[in-house]
């Protein structure tokens, strides 16, 4: 299945996430409503909120609004990392829009983001899980940990690719893992473990391919601006491996543009990441990722829910944005 197949078998399940978010942004100031409604609007994949739909229906949910609820949670709190996201980077280019810091300020952005994770933890509440709560409150805890690794490797040019991993843990794939493991927690509880492996991997994997097309693709694909990393001296993965087998005027080059966040050599750059070998080893640690993804799906019975879990893990290495 390509990623539309895989979405047209939750339509249902996704409109009546849409309709959750719509009404849980609902509020008694008016800027806040108006901002959420901003954020809706701009799209996006919603692959989170995506693996937690699937994951319920691989574990057999049939009927109940819980696992919409929970996917509801995980959007908002993925919206609010992004807010607070664009405010640190000082980006102003996401989905193709201005980012709500670009548009309100920074104040606007910050806050906003902190109501929807107050939101967000209402409704957590609301499923009277304490499994889920649990789960939540662990992941939460570990996004923000990660956000700060991300902050102190920043213009880091000696950041190790075991510290980039534990970076992208915390920032993604963390996120993702609680995704698919509280939707488990919801259905069926035996299924947490292979799950949360499934999400982890599934995140890692998109994670390092999103780093890998800020040196391969375009700001209208993408929807934001090329060479956003470097300029913000964020020592991804290709960079780190570029800077390993590049002869050292190259690697010295990467080196100072990290340190400094400068683009004066950024299609220098570009160049030398995409014909060192870096973006292929990068690649080869994605599809790793990938496989181990599809590997701890073994546990689940087969079903065409499953299938759409293997098949969005293979989706995640072929993207473009």
């Amino acid at each position: 299945m390509d990623f539309n197949a895989i979405l047209a078998l939750v339509r249902d399940d996704f409109a009546a996430v849409d309709a959750c978010i719509k009404q849980q942004l609902e509020s008694r100031v008016p800027l806040v409503s108006e901002v959420g409604s901003y954020i809706v609007q701009s799209g996006g994949k919603r692959l989170r909120p995506l693996v937690t739909l699937l994951t319920a229906r691989a574990c057999g949910f049939n009927h109940g609004n819980a696992p919409v609820v929970m996917a509801g949670v995980i959007e908002m709190l993925h919206t609010a990392t992004l807010l607070h996201d664009d405010v640190v980077d000082d980006s102003n280019l996401r989905r193709g829009r201005a980012t709500v810091n670009a548009h309100w300020g920074n104040a606007t952005a910050v806050l906003v983001g902190d109501y929807l994770v107050a939101r967000a933890f209402q409704m957590i509440a609301s499923l009277k899980s304490q499994a889920v709560f649990d789960i939540m409150s662990d992941a939460t805890c570990v996004i923000a940990e990660g956000e700060v690794l991300q902050l102190i490797n920043q213009h880091d040019p000696d950041t190790t690719e075991q510290r980039y991993l534990d970076v992208i843990h915390g920032k993604t794939a963390k996120l993702f893992e609680a995704a698919a493991e509280c939707a488990a927690a919801l259905t069926e509880p035996s299924h947490r473990g292979a799950m949360a492996a499934y999400s982890r991997h599934l995140g890692a994997a998109f994670q390092i391919i999103d780093d890998v097309l800020d040196y391969t693709s375009s700001a209208s694909v993408m929807g934001k601006n090329v060479g956003d990393d470097l300029a913000e001296g964020k020592p991804t993965l290709p960079l780190i491996q570029a800077m390993k087998i590049a002869a050292p005027h190259e690697a010295d080059m990467v080196r100072d543009a990290i340190r400094t966040g400068g683009l004066e050599h950024l299609q220098e750059i570009i160049d030398l990441v995409q014909r060192c070998g870096a973006l292929d080893y990068s690649l080869a640690r994605a599809k790793a990722e990938s496989d181990a993804a599809i590997e701890a799906l073994d546990s689940l019975e087969h079903s065409i829910w499953r299938d759409a879990l293997a098949d969005l893990a293979r989706a995640a290495l072929v993207r473009t944005h």
